[in-house]
């Protein structure tokens, strides 16, 4: 999608120090994936205290592999 956009010159700079990448376009597409990342993480904490396990499931036992 193609856009015209004004950006502030100072925060674009600094986003520029922080990530590794050498566009304006790079670093847009950047911002909007860890936008959008971030805002899942933020959902899936809503279901804190919504989901009951199975009596006797064992987290730990699943990640040992065993």
């Amino acid at each position: 999608m193609r856009t015209n956009i004004l950006l502030d010159d100072e925060l674009v700079s600094e986003a520029f120090q922080y990530a590794k990448v050498k566009t304006k376009k790079e670093l847009v597409h950047l911002a909007l994936k860890e936008f959008v990342e971030n805002r899942r993480r933020l959902n899936l904490l809503d279901l804190e205290g919504k989901i009951e396990f199975a009596e006797g499931y064992d987290y730990k036992k699943l990640r040992e592999g065993k």
